[in-house]
């Protein structure tokens, strides 16, 4: 039924390597549990595959298959609360399969869009959440930082400093930017694949900052991106700016251990988020 594309699912850790190998079993399962039919070409991010399909009755969805983890496990209780409200819809879920039946959207993202629209559309998404409490289960942010030699003594204390800052228990999408957010069709934008955290809304900023890095210019529009997004998305300052420094240094520490090039982003957030 599917083709899983090759090198999908390298990165992912202990055990991902077999379940690629399912991958196909599993859709085929999805599928007949749902009554789809496949619609179109398979897609893939990171941790998922993606399959457009049509349901029983004809109308247009699209099967998601997810690598769960700490990160993915409350996916769907995350879609659920959304309920739709500025994000994409669930229709179905197996935990068993790891499958989750959404509605399509168009796949035409942010990412495309001038970049002042795309900092107004995802702060509404963001004022629009901020009463959503998160619950029980939704995993608690916890600081992971650690020293590294490459990384300044002076802008990990700032970062662990910042990392003390007592937490909320909003539903944060931590890893909400630019091409998470797709043209919909019940509203003009809706977000998904949203790895839900109970905490502060202002955690949610450093995604925004670290893509599209390249667009802004130098310290000046860094500073005009992070108040934009403040403004846009009624955001408090001060604490945008301690949950940015934290999670962009423990961001830059991983990239270097993966030998990952977002480093240098993150290195530059990190000292401007420091200085400021």
């Amino acid at each position: 039924m599917i083709t899983v594309p090759e090198g999908f699912g390298e990165g992912l850790g202990d055990g991902a390597e077999a379940w690629v190998a399912t991958l196909p079993k599993l859709a085929t399962k999805a599928c007949a549990r749902w009554q789809l039919t496949p619609d179109g070409a398979l897609m893939n991010g990171f941790c998922a595959v993606v399959l457009p399909v049509r349901q029983a009755d004809g109308h247009p969805a699209v099967l998601k298959l997810s690598w769960v983890d700490e990160e993915t496990e409350h996916e769907p209780l995350a879609l659920k609360l959304y309920d739709g409200n500025g994000s994409v819809r669930l229709l179905d879920h197996d935990a068993e399969l790891g499958a989750l039946l959404l509605e399509r959207l168009e796949q035409h993202s942010l990412d495309d869009e001038p970049v002042d629209l795309a900092v107004g559309v995802i702060g509404d998404l963001m004022r629009r959440h901020r009463g959503l409490r998160a619950p029980s289960e939704i995993r608690r942010f916890e600081s992971e930082l650690e020293d590294h030699p490459a990384v300044p003594r002076r802008l990990l204390d700032a970062a662990r400093e910042a990392g003390t800052r007592p937490m909320g228990t909003t539903l944060v999408n931590e890893d909400l930017h630019y091409e998470n957010v797709l043209r919909g069709h019940r509203e003009p934008w809706l977000m998904i694949d949203p790895k839900p955290l109970s905490g502060d809304p202002e955690f949610g900023v450093l995604p925004l900052l670290r893509n599209r890095f390249d667009e802004m210019d130098g310290r000046k529009g860094l500073a005009d991106r992070f108040h934009a997004v403040c403004d846009a998305g009624g955001l408090d300052a001060e604490k945008a700016r301690d949950w940015t420094l934290h999670r962009a240094v423990t961001n830059w520490i991983w990239c270097l251990e993966e030998d990952d090039e977002t480093a240098v982003i993150c290195a530059e957030i990190a000292g401007w988020a420091a200085s400021t």
